[in-house]
């Protein structure tokens, strides 16, 4: 296990699992996350407006990085057609190493993903995949 200081998990609900696809995909082509998990069919209870209000909704559970916060908060609170969207950012504490850093890689927009870093990474990953067959 590593410290984790620089990553955060964020919660935003959303009306439908429609909704929470365009979000997840949104972000994961601005590379401001480097997962979403989508949670379809959760029942939300909470005030709105002077009245206890009852609704079905998706959550979204995006994995992030502190550098990539304000831009995927700005990116929700556009984005979202409710008039006051769920934004949480929980700090990480800690995570494996192998996995901190793939998801420091995936949230960088400036470096290339599609091709592999290496062709040594590569065969390793061509390897691995025909293993099983």
């Amino acid at each position: 296990m590593k410290t984790a200081s620089g990553f955060h998990v964020v919660l935003v609900t959303a009306p439908d699992l429609k909704t929470a696809r365009r979000l997840a995909q949104m972000a994961l082509r601005a590379r401001l996350v480097a997962c979403a998990n989508l949670v379809p069919h959760i029942e939300s209870h909470y005030w709105w407006q002077g009245r206890l209000e009852r609704s079905g909704e998706t959550l979204l559970i995006l994995k992030t990085t502190r550098r990539a916060l304000p831009q995927l908060e700005r990116l929700i609170l556009e984005q979202h057609p409710y008039d006051t969207p769920e934004f949480i950012a929980l700090p990480l504490s800690q995570a494996s190493t192998r996995f901190l850093a793939w998801w420091d890689d995936a949230c960088r927009p400036s470096r290339r993903r599609d091709a592999p870093a290496s062709k040594a990474r590569a065969a390793r990953t061509r390897r691995a995949n025909t293993a099983g067959r």
